[in-house]
């Protein structure tokens, strides 16, 4: 099978699922899709003894696979605010079709991934997708993820417009 037509066909069902659980759940459809991606990294050993360790890890991994070309981040706020910009995506197009059809994506297999190594090796308490911005045009996404390294640290309050993006 033509690896570009595997890909086109992944991503529509990708897309699928997501429009789908966004019309059946609405606003909690996030929640439910945080595991989506997950099990690549799993397969890397990724170990580090901090976030920025985990996370640029995961990057290498992400970029030496092919999955992305490029990610940038930038943590701030308390330490609870990760800003990624992903340029290159093998996943780009699911999240451009939804954008497309209507919804605003919600959803980023690579966030996940990062997200579940902070927590699994980290012991990070939590965390989620407070925004999603897709471009198309330029093939890179921005995302602002939330991530609570323990329970003193959920609620804690930072102005998120003053750390920069990556």
């Amino acid at each position: 099978m033509d690896k570009k037509f595997l890909l086109s066909y992944l991503n529509d069902s990708l897309a699928l699922y997501e429009e789908t659980l966004w019309h059946e759940l609405g606003g909690i459809a996030g929640a439910k899709t945080d595991m989506v991606g997950v099990g690549f990294i799993r397969s890397q050993n990724i170990t580090g003894n901090a976030a920025e360790d985990i996370i640029g890890n995961c990057i290498k991994a992400i970029v030496k696979n092919g999955i992305a070309e490029e990610i940038k981040y930038v943590l701030g706020g308390k330490g609870i605010c990760l800003k990624l910009r992903v340029k290159g995506c093998c996943h780009l197009p699911a999240a451009t079709k939804v954008k497309n059809d209507g919804i605003k994506p919600y959803m980023c297999p690579i966030v996940n991934m990062i997200v579940d190594r902070l927590i699994e090796q980290l012991g990070y308490e939590t965390a989620y997708v407070t925004d999603l911005e897709v471009d198309e045009g330029s093939k890179q996404c921005q995302l602002i993820c939330a991530i609570y390294e323990n329970i003193d640290k959920i609620g804690q309050v930072s102005d998120w417009t003053k750390i920069p993006n990556p």
